[in-house]
Parts: C-alpha cells; sequence; structure tokens
C-alpha cells in the first residue's frame, strides 16, 4: 500500500478540496486570488517547499518540514487576504474541512503502517526473504520471483516495503553480480507500482480515490490485467539481458519467523474486510474499520503480553535460555510508524486545500481536461507523476474533480500509480531503492530502461481502455 510508504511504504489523500470548501458554507463568498499578491505569494512558497522536498536525498532536510511550514504560510496568507475583504468564517470552514480529511487518512494509515511494522517484527518478511536465498534458484528464475512476489505483495503492503524486501534478497544473493543487481531492482520497483495499482490498499492514490467515494472497492480490480501489462512488457526485455547460472554462497540470514507472525498476517487480512465492509455494507468511512483492526492487533498484543509474563516466570530465569519470543509492544511498533511520511501528507494536503481555494485548480483543471480529451489528459498525468509525486498529483486531480466516466477515473488512478516507474525519482520504491543498492541501482541504470518501461504503460493504457 503506496503504504509504504512506506515509499515510500505503503503510503494519501482524497478530498475535493475546492468543490467541497465552496459547499462547506452556501452562505460564504469565495475569492479568485490567482492574480493577487496573495495567490501569487502562496504559489511561491508552494513551489519553494517542493523544490525542497525533490532536493531531500542531497540536502538531508526531511521531506515533512518544508511542506508543513509551507501549510502554514499560505494559510495565513489567505486568511490576511480574506480579512481584507471583510470575510472571515470561508478560511476557518474550509481548513477544518480539509483537515478533517487529512485525519481520516492519517489514522488509515496509521494503522496500515502498525501492521507492516508488526510483521517486519514478527520476522514474516525475514522469513519469506530466508526461504527464497535458501534455494537454488538460477538469476533469471530469482528475476521473475522477486518481480511477481513485488507484485502481488504490494496490494496488501505497501509498494515500498514490499520493494525494500525484495531489494534485499536481489542483494543477498547477487553478490558480485551488479549487472544483474540493477536489472533486478528496476524490475522490483516496475513490478510494485504496477501491483500497488489495482488495490485500494496497494498504494496511497488508490486509497485516495477510494476514501472519496469515487470507485467502490471492487471496482479498482478491473485494473489488474492492465496493471499485469505495465509490469510483463518492459520485464519480458529486461530479463533477455541477465547473466546465466545461479549465484552461489546466497548469504541467509538466521532470524526465524517469531511466534504470532502468521496470527498478525490474517489479523491484518481481517483488519481490510472490516474497512471495506464498514464502507461497502455499513456506509461507515473506512477509517473507523481500521481503528477495529487496530483494536484485533491491541488484544492479541495483550495475550502475547500474558505469555510473555508466564515465560519469563518460568522459563526466562534458567541461566540457558534465549531471549523472550512473546515479548511485543503495540506501541513500539506505532511509535516506528513512517512519521515523516504521515507529516509530509499533512503539508501537502493543506497546501494543495489552500491552492484550491484561491482558484489554482480550477485553472489547471479548465486547461488540462477543458483541452484535452479526458484519455490524453489522464495519460499526461502518468508521466506528470514521473517527475512529480504521484501524491499531490492525485489530490490535484481529486481537489479538480473533473466531469469524468468511471472509466476514465480507473484509468487516471493506473497512470499515476504506474507513472512513476518511468523513472527512478518517480516513486517511494525507486528512491528508497536507490539508497539501499546504492552504486548498484542508480537514477542511470534505471533510465536505460525508459523506453520499454513506457512501452509497457501505453500497452496498459490500451489494454484498460479495450477491456473496460
Amino acid at each position: 500500500m503506496s503504504f509504504s510508504c512506506m515509499n515510500k511504504i505503503l503510503l494519501f489523500l482524497l478530498c475535493a478540496v475546492s468543490s467541497d470548501q465552496a459547499t462547506a458554507n452556501s452562505t460564504a463568498t469565495t475569492l479568485d486570488l490567482t492574480t493577487s499578491w496573495a495567490g501569487i505569494s502562496a504559489l511561491i512558497v508552494f513551489v519553494v517547499a517542493y523544490i525542497l522536498v525533490i532536493l531531500e536525498e542531497k540536502i538531508h532536510l526531511r521531506k515533512s518540514k518544508p511542506v508543513m511550514l509551507a501549510a502554514a504560510v499560505i494559510w495565513i496568507i489567505i486568511a490576511i487576504a480574506y480579512n481584507e475583504h471583510g470575510i472571515t468564517d470561508v478560511v476557518s470552514a474550509s481548513i477544518r474541512h480539509t483537515f478533517l480529511d487529512y485525519a481520516e487518512l492519517f489514522f488509515f494509515l496509521l494503522v496500515a503502517m502498525t501492521y507492516v511494522n508488526a510483521l517486519l517484527e514478527r520476522g514474516v518478511f525475514d522469513a519469506l526473504r530466508n526461504w527464497l536465498t535458501s534455494r537454488s534458484f538460477s538469476y533469471v528464475n530469482l528475476f521473475w520471483l522477486t518481480g511477481f512476489l513485488a507484485f502481488f505483495i504490494s496490494p496488501i503492503a505497501d509498494n515500498l516495503t514490499t520493494a525494500l524486501i525484495m531489494c534485499a534478497v536481489i542483494l543477498s544473493v547477487g553478490e558480485g553480480q551488479p549487472r544483474f543487481v540493477a536489472v533486478a531492482c528496476t524490475n522490483i520497483v516496475i513490478a510494485a507500482n504496477a501491483g500497488g495499482a489495482f488495490s485500494p490498499f496497494g498504494d496511497i492514490t488508490t486509497l485516495m480515490v477510494w476514501q472519496k467515494g469515487i470507485l467502490p472497492f471492487g471496482d479498482f480490480f478491473a485494473l489488474f490485467i492492465p496493471s499485469l501489462v505495465n509490469y510483463l512488457v518492459p520485464a519480458y526485455f529486461m530479463q533477455m539481458t541477465l547473466p546465466e547460472g545461479s549465484p552461489v554462497d546466497a548469504k541467509v540470514d538466521a532470524s526465524a519467523l517469531k511466534y504470532g507472525g502468521i496470527s498478525i498476517v490474517f489479523l491484518f487480512l481481517l483488519t481490510i474486510v472490516t474497512a471495506v465492509s464498514f464502507h461497502s455494507f455499513l456506509h461507515i468511512p473506512p477509517v473507523f474499520g481500521m481503528m477495529a483492526g487496530l483494536a484485533y492487533l491491541k488484544m492479541f498484543g495483550f495475550y502475547l503480553q500474558h505469555k510473555s509474563n508466564f515465560w519469563q516466570n518460568t522459563i526466562g530465569n534458567l541461566p540457558s535460555s534465549s531471549s523472550d519470543p512473546y515479548d511485543f509492544d503495540v506501541f513500539s511498533r506505532i511509535a516506528k510508524a513512517e512519521w515523516d511520511t504521515l507529516f509530509f501528507f499533512y503539508g501537502i494536503i493543506l497546501s494543495v486545500g489552500g491552492l484550491g481555494l484561491i482558484g489554482y485548480l480550477s485553472i489547471v483543471s479548465q486547461t488540462i481536461y477543458g483541452s484535452f480529451d479526458p484519455t490524453y489528459a489522464n495519460a499526461m498525468v502518468g508521466v506528470l507523476s514521473a517527475v512529480v509525486d504521484n501524491i499531490p498529483v492525485m489530490f490535484a486531480v481529486l481537489t479538480m474533480n473533473p466531469d469524468m466516466s468511471s472509466t476514465q477515473w480507473l484509468l487516471v488512478t493506473l497512470t499515476a500509480g504506474v507513472g512513476g516507474s518511468l523513472l527512478s525519482i518517480g516513486s517511494a520504491a525507486g528512491v528508497a531503492l536507490m539508497g539501499q543498492a546504492r552504486g548498484q541501482y542508480t537514477f542511470f541504470s534505471h533510465l536505460r530502461w525508459t523506453p520499454v518501461i513506457a512501452l509497457g504503460y501505453v500497452a496498459s493504457i490500451c489494454v484498460h481502455l479495450l477491456i473496460n
């Protein structure tokens, strides 16, 4: 789940701010500030903040810091402009509405991130990695196996976490084969992004569209075949360059699956079912289902703590005893959530919401969706997400709320999710793997495959329009 954010893990946004803000107070008057000092100043603040986000790896400034400050400055500017016209209720109503939408997303992602961290702590992903590295797979087999695992795990976990796990496998077995590592990491990034595109839990952009209520839960799975095509087309060409033979002396982590790991997997699946059921059958926001799922994990943590106390009283005092296998603290898992990512979401949502109230998003909507056919416009959104993070791009589209059919909403969900694969910097998974496989998987090693990735991108759009 663009949870990465997890991501980025697992990893956002969901509201049509400009239209909802207008209805938040039917008697209020909104101002067009796009050409005023306030609008221009707010736009400059946002652009500067986003440039700092892009340069995060260079200047080592966490991405949440500039956008949180930008959000505050933008709303201060808007408030001053409205106060000059004697209007005070619009800004208050708009910012409260935007913040409420962020709060729903915050708790939804917090639960998902907590589960992923719990699975990491219980060694579930380590066990998967150990199983893969202990088999005598060839380089070609590992290429396809890690790719398909990334494709099918990312719809449940976030694409960032999935990519990091699969990359750990590749680095374990690919020592001395930098060409294999580079190609396999590129393959993993494409697979993780494609897999996250057909599930509401696979990426932040799909989560945004689902929570907004634009598409029901089941409709996203219509993107399965287009997403699969998006992965298979470039993978077919990339596997032709793999070295022959099999890796030897793969380094296997000796850590074993801890007690309760499989149970937490089932609790996570039950949490997803609960969230979907709340939304589909009870018409309750899915975030409440996720919070119920957090209660499942807390109750299981209580059970583990009791077993831990019994173990310490009966076995733990023996000289030869190992560490407590039942020790588990839910709140320590919550503390390890991607807080920088969550606060980054806050800054982006509030900043884009402010730009929507100013009137810029209406102009962009009229320019893109008023001048081009929706298919071309949505394809452009995907290309844009390769340069600009797909989260603010999708949030801007949702805020514009163009009048499109469900087929076109599925298309923009697909393109925003997989468009980031065109460049290594286009997705959280790509950025993370450049750090994890430093010197082997780089911007230029990924750029080498951009033409065939683009071919898969076009093919997935054509397949979607053909079958959906």
